[in-house]
């Protein structure tokens, strides 16, 4: 077994050396689709063994994603490689001290514009981080995961600044209609979001055993605390679902090999950002200026309950709410409506 040997003045990368030459291991590519989204351009400073890892990790992309999210990933690791590069650090020798460096020059990072990079692109660039080491190492080609210990940076949670109305609310969800396959999909997924309230990790892990049609129930295993918790389904939320397992979920690529509940246009996971996007679509398609995401559908969710008379510590149930003060947050309470609670239920409020 041969293993990479480090720069000098270096210690020995140990934990993640390359296991053997890529000639003696090279599996057979994933086969070609369309113009090969996977290839890219390989920079003069690689060398050949960072080109061809490089090309095999884009080969695995583009057999799971769309082109512009193969391109995306890509993109990232470009940048993660130039880091590389400028410290004089060779790609198959890096260690997870190196990455946490990254990770911790993220922070001071400028673009072209000269600002600095959003929280969200450093957790982006972590998740390709995780994938593409990740996939190395699963081939073969590096002896253990440097990535693995790598942490998303802590994100403080915002609301939603504005909440749909129940028209609003209304027309989203009916946007999709049930003309092909992904409209009976998308509308599902709208459904289930504006039903159940939750969140979009939560719907994207969802299987097919975690949902009963005929009960109205969702089974959200290990949300967000490392609770599992039931959720009820709407009547609609359930027969839309079980129009999208009936005439759409057969016809989607892979489903017959996976037990996720709602499937990519390739068969795979679907990801928050690909949940966002088609969300906003379809507001956008649905008349709606607002900026609309799950978390919107969410939010309003919960404020359109607490509006119809539910009590808070039932929609803490329903959102999975380990406080019942983050329950409050959640619940947009209009003045208009205090005004109203104020004028009945106040000895002195008529």
């Amino acid at each position: 077994m041969k293993t990479a040997t480090s720069p000098q003045n270096r210690q020995p990368p140990v934990a993640v050396s390359i296991s053997r030459p890529l000639n003696e291991m090279t599996p057979k590519p994933p086969p070609r689709h369309g113009n090969q989204q996977g290839s890219v351009p390989a920079p003069s400073s690689w060398d050949r063994r960072t080109s061809r890892l490089v090309k095999l990790y884009g080969d695995h992309l583009a057999v799971r994603y769309a082109a512009k999210s193969v391109q995306g990933y890509l993109a990232l690791v470009r940048q993660h490689l130039a880091w590389l590069s400028a410290r004089g650090l060779r790609f198959g020798e890096v260690r997870s001290q190196d990455l946490l460096a990254y990770q911790g020059d993220l922070l001071g990072l400028r673009k072209k514009d000269g600002k600095s990079y959003s929280t969200s692109h450093q957790m982006r660039q972590v998740t390709v981080l995780k994938s593409l080491y990740g996939f190395l190492h699963r081939r073969g080609y590096l002896l253990t995961n440097p990535a693995g210990s790598l942490e998303y940076p802590h994100v403080e949670q915002r609301l939603p600044r504005s909440v749909l109305s129940r028209e609003e609310a209304r027309r989203l969800v009916m946007a999709p209609g049930a003309v092909g396959p992904l409209d009976l999909r998308d509308r599902a997924i709208l459904e289930t979001l504006y039903a159940t309230g939750i969140r979009a990790g939560e719907l994207a892990n969802l299987r097919l055993d975690d949902v009963d049609t005929d009960e109205r129930l969702l089974r959200v295993v290990l949300g967000k605390g490392k609770k599992d918790r039931n959720v009820p389904l709407t009547r609609p939320a359930a027969e839309a679902i079980e129009a999208y397992l009936l005439h759409a979920r057969p016809r989607i690529r892979g489903a017959k090999r996976s037990a996720l509940l709602f499937l990519a246009l390739r068969g795979g996971r679907m990801h928050d950002d690909t949940l966002n996007t088609l969300i906003g679509a379809w507001a956008k398609k649905a008349g709606i200026e607002k900026h609309v995401t799950c978390h919107t559908l969410r939010h309003s969710a919960a404020t359109h309950l607490l509006k119809g008379g539910a009590d808070i510590r039932h929609i803490q149930k329903l959102l999975g709410h380990a406080s019942l003060q983050t329950t409050e947050r959640y619940t947009r309470v209009e003045v208009s409506d205090l005004k109203e609670v104020l004028r009945r239920a106040h000895p002195r409020g008529r």
